[in-house]
């Protein structure tokens, strides 16, 4: 028996390794070769904002200044997918120097809506005036990347030092809502014109059966509010808990109150004390934008914009969510027989960006072995060619085009000849070979001499395709992380289970099996 019991015993062990080997096996699986979390790299970029327009989905950030050791935000930044994977850079749209009212780096949380062809841009704002006391200010563009000039002269609601994080919402019977505050928080009507409030502004009720509680015993909300309607149901999801931030949410049948509270979504931050929410849907998928101290130099005071896709529940409630390195699918192939910008990017090494002479933005300092990565980019048949506008500063360089990895298959070389300056673009080409199907692209850069670097403006591959590969370009179904992640660890589960009782009663019949000892002998 006791052969038996050792025995069985080394065949539960067998069985508990293989579900961990499976677990891990699974695990390592979905791990991508470059997370791509935070959604940008090239700057620090907290509160981010999304909004859809034109099939594109936008990403209004603000802009922790580098190495910032409070709140040092000079402006506001944009930037837009069509595939959740790849970002254009539209580099700053907004900054504290386009309100003649306003403090110095005080570009706080912002959000950006549409109406009627103009775009409008809520931001919070200090105020010269009121001895450093925030206010809501409103700016106004006919494109969504600017240039947003303040459409008032002064600040739309202040200023008042509990005025902060605007969150705006058009209703579908046409009417504008305006909402803000920390602790309290506040709502408004917006006249049609979107630039005046309409009536007086309301401070909601703010106790634990709206807005939840602190481990205190204070109302859970705190800051940066977020509205959103959906199948009816009104969302206020809003930083919770104090210091450091959770983010909950409520709900109510009406855009003013009263709100119930329904639970938390996600829970503190390791590497930044505040989180700033936001939810938006695009091509059939949720998302929740959220930031971070993730990127390298982050914390508290350099923050960086992420998102996560989730699924609403069938009853409209909103799953807890964890932060991961990988961020969303991607929703499309990404086509490089367009021109593209170069500022394109979905992760970097080295990256920096800046504003032209003529306004737009190109990447800007690369050398060394900076990178840029692409995903998901399809190929098609076969690319021949490839077209870029680029410099190279005191010496000369070369951008090498390779796929999967930064240090991948060399499909190409641009060789880059020096120029005078950054702005002194020069239209180059090279051939292509052996790059066909899907992969993600990398741009390497690296220049001749070690005080050298390269500029990179736009860039386009040809080659063999047919449109109806981009014309038709799958999309990927609705991502359910949470159930992909039970399915998993439940099918890893059954099997361990069968494999122990196959192992169990092979042993046992193998012991009733065995011929029993002659004992007259």
């Amino acid at each position: 028996m006791k052969k038996f019991k050792r025995t069985l015993s080394a065949v539960l062990c067998s069985a508990l390794a293989g579900c961990i080997a499976l677990t891990s096996a699974a695990s390592l699986a979905t791990v991508p070769v470059h997370a791509d979390n935070p959604t940008v790299q090239t700057a620090y970029t907290p509160d981010p904002a999304p909004m859809v327009w034109n099939d594109t989905f936008y990403f209004y950030t603000g802009h922790d200044a580098d190495n910032a050791s409070g709140y040092v935000m000079p402006d506001w930044r944009c930037y837009s997918t069509t595939d959740m994977k790849n970002w254009v850079d539209h580099g700053a749209v907004l900054s504290y120097t386009d309100f003649e009212w306003a403090e110095p780096d005080s570009c706080w949380a912002a959000q950006c809506i549409e109406r009627n062809g103009k775009f409008y841009f809520y931001v919070t704002l200090s105020s010269k005036e009121a001895g450093g006391a925030r206010a809501i200010g409103v700016a106004v563009s006919d494109s969504p990347t600017g240039p947003f000039k303040d459409a008032i002269g002064k600040p739309l609601c202040g200023p008042d030092w509990s005025y902060i994080d605007p969150t705006v919402f058009i209703d579908d019977d046409g009417q504008a809502y305006l909402y803000f505050g920390n602790p309290t928080l506040h709502g408004v009507k917006l006249k049609d014109n979107m630039i005046e409030t309409d009536g007086e502004i309301k401070a909601f009720s703010m106790t634990s059966k709206h807005f939840g509680e602190c481990q205190d015993g204070r109302c859970g909300y705190e800051e940066a509010p977020w509205i959103y309607k959906r199948n009816g149901i009104y969302y206020m999801v809003y930083a919770a808990s104090g210091v450091p931030e959770t983010i909950d949410y409520s709900t109510s049948d009406s855009p003013l109150g009263s709100w119930k509270y329904q639970g938390r979504i996600m829970d503190t931050c390791p590497t930044s004390f505040t989180i700033h929410p936001g939810i938006i849907e695009y091509k059939g998928h949720a998302y929740y934008t959220y930031h971070t101290g993730d990127l390298e130099g982050g914390g508290g005071f350099t923050r960086s914009g992420a998102i996560e896709e989730f699924t609403f529940g069938e009853d409209g409630s909103i799953p807890h969510i964890e932060p991961t390195r990988e961020g969303p699918e991607q929703l499309e192939y990404f086509n490089p027989y367009l021109k593209n910008e170069a500022e394109t990017i979905c992760w970097e090494s080295g990256i920096k960006t800046k504003k032209g002479s003529d306004g737009g933005i190109y990447v800007t300092k690369a050398s060394g072995g900076d990178y840029i990565k692409v995903a998901g980019v399809n190929f098609a048949e076969n690319a021949t060619s490839f077209t870029a506008s680029a410099s190279s500063v005191r010496s000369d360089g070369t951008i090498e085009i390779r796929l999967d990895s930064a240090d991948g298959k060399l499909v190409g070389t641009l060789n880059v000849p020096k120029t005078e300056s950054e702005e002194d673009w020069q239209t180059l080409s090279c051939d292509i070979s052996g790059a066909d199907g899907v992969h993600d692209l990398y741009f390497v850069f690296n220049a001749s001499s070690s005080n050298g670097s390269l500029s990179f403006d736009w860039w386009q591959f040809d080659g063999v395709y047919n449109e109806a590969d981009y014309a038709e370009r799958p999309v990927m179904p609705a991502k359910n992380s949470n159930a992909k992640s039970t399915v998993m660890y439940v099918g890893i589960a059954v099997l361990a289970v069968v494999i122990v009782v196959i192992a169990v009663v092979a042993v046992i019949n193998s012991k009733k099996n065995k011929k029993p000892q002659d004992t007259n002998n």
